[in-house]
């Protein structure tokens, strides 16, 4: 059997025996017809990097065919701020390859992603799939590398005190049941997430334990695998979507916030790439070490970081987070398995293929020959990204160390060890910005890069420069140093962001 078809969760994928990739029209309503289906729903992500959607009644095949051929309108205006009411209309089509049924409705259903398309029927120029594609497409254009992504998202459940196994103070990492609160949340999401698509590499609790009052907040983590970067965006929005849906079953409130409490850890979104070529890592040598190629990756990434937070760092808490010596990073710099660094090189299995054998005497079986699965990652991205405009952000980066020939000096310049902040040679490394007004500023400067070959249009970069300008946030550490009940009333606006 396809080893892609094998144990898949994906109930299409299963039913049809085959990948989802491969996924037509007469695939999904043969599915819909012979698993008695009820509704079909179109999804779709907006400009504030949520998805939307909507819902069809299955009235008889014709209709439902009709629908998977040509899509449907939407109102664009209401879905992106760069829109003009005068000229809205947008057409939202089914891309087959994301089908799924839905895990969540009473009423058997089957949900798609759609893409955005203009009145000309062509692919819409802001659209959230449409600027990675452009994105992927200039850096393999380029530079013939491939970009592979996955996220680390981190959240938190809020509910009433527990009094059993009371949790501790930022002591929650990787505990497990009943010193982890809330684990079969995450499992169930997990479960989920997996079933419409998502490629899980695992799930954990966090270091965030928060008491306030009669409220806990416990913090989980649930991380991917690397796939191609539209996949990775798309399996992001989705994944937030499901965790959100599990919690609120259960009467729980989830946030992906930057920030909960003041003083306790933040929630990042942590994103690993690679680069691939002929299906091969290509940021590794022969012997699994980091090569120049991995090294002018990062480079991009850090001279693109300030810029970068834009994307990424999208709310004035984001701010409360990117604080010094946490592991959210200030500095721009990078290292090896080093937190406090914004771009780490965390362990790659480079030259340990004796551990398993060494755990189990026995095993004679040879270790299979899989994608080295080294990656670099950057560690400033927090839950309040719009994801497509951040992982197109990091193509553009990585396309932009690549053809930059001062990368490797960069990347020289800016490698660090030990912690960030114990060290005086530290004290001058670049910094972050510190507002969403200073990340816009810096979005501003670099929009020549973001801008070329078409990747982000011009008047996308002008929004979200706008919105971010609007936080009137330039001062904001210093204005509420103190003020206890001023910072609980900035981190409750922005709880449910992202």
């Amino acid at each position: 059997m396809n080893q892609e078809i094998a144990l898949n969760p994906n109930k299409l994928v299963s039913f049809l025996n085959k990948p989802a990739a491969d996924f037509t029209k007469k695939d999904i309503l043969d599915y819909i017809e012979k698993n008695n289906i009820k509704m079909l729903n179109f999804r779709y992500v907006g400009g504030d990097g949520k998805v939307k959607l909507l819902n069809f009644i299955i009235n008889d095949k014709k209709y439902i065919d009709k629908i998977l051929s040509v899509g449907e309108r939407v109102d664009g205006s209401s879905l992106f701020n760069y829109i003009d009411t005068g000229a809205s209309d947008l057409y939202v089509v089914p891309r087959y390859r994301t089908a799924f049924v839905n895990p969540f409705t009473e009423i058997p259903s089957v949900d798609v992603l759609c893409s955005y398309y203009n009145k000309f029927g062509e692919p819409l120029d802001i659209a959230p799939e449409h600027i990675v594609s452009k994105a992927h497409n200039a850096l393999k254009k380029a530079t013939g590398f491939e970009l592979e992504a996955l996220g680390e998202l981190e959240f938190y459940i809020s509910s009433e005190i527990d009094k059993i196994y009371e949790i501790i103070p930022q002591r929650g990492y990787h505990e497990s049941h009943p010193f982890a609160k809330w684990q079969f949340v995450r499992m169930e999401a997990m479960k989920a997430i997996s079933e419409i698509g998502g490629r899980i590499k695992y799930g954990h609790s966090e270091v965030g334990n928060i008491l306030v009052g009669d409220r806990e907040y416990v913090q989980h983590e649930i991380e991917f695998l690397p796939v191609p970067i539209e996949e990775a965006a798309d399996q992001l929005v989705l994944a937030k979507w499901a965790i959100r849906e599990i919690a609120y079953k259960y009467n729980l409130e989830v946030s992906f916030a930057p920030k909960i409490i003041v003083g306790h850890a933040g929630s990042g979104m942590h994103f690993h790439s690679r680069l691939l070529k002929n299906g091969k890592n290509a940021i590794v040598d022969e012997t699994g070490a980091i090569n120049d190629t991995a090294k002018k990756l990062i480079a991009g990434y850090l001279e693109m970081a300030p810029s970068l937070t834009a994307f990424g760092n999208t709310v004035p808490t984001s701010f409360l987070r990117l604080v010094p010596h946490q592991e959210a990073p200030t500095n721009i710099c990078w290292g090896d398995t080093n937190r406090s660094a914004l771009v780490r090189v965390p362990l790659g299995w480079k030259g340990v293929d004796n551990m398993i054998y060494d755990a189990n005497p026995k095993e004679k079986d040879p270790i299979p020959e899989y994608v080295n699965n080294q990656t670099v990652e950057i560690r400033s991205p927090d839950g309040s990204a719009i994801v497509h405009q951040l992982i197109a952000g990091l193509a553009v980066a990585a396309r932009y160390g690549l053809e930059n020939p001062k990368s490797l000096e960069i990347a020289n310049k800016l490698y660090v060890s030990g912690d960030i902040g114990k060290n005086k040679s530290h004290l001058n490394l670049p910094q972050l910005p510190a507002s969403c007004h200073e990340a816009s500023e810096r979005l501003l400067r670099d929009r020549a890069i973001y801008e070329k070959d078409g990747v982000f249009p011009a008047m996308m970069i002008d929004g979200i420069a706008s919105m971010l300008k609007k936080y009137q946030d330039e001062n904001l550490s210093e204005s509420m140093l103190g003020n206890g009940a001023a910072l609980k009333e900035i981190v409750q606006r922005y709880f449910h962001c992202g």
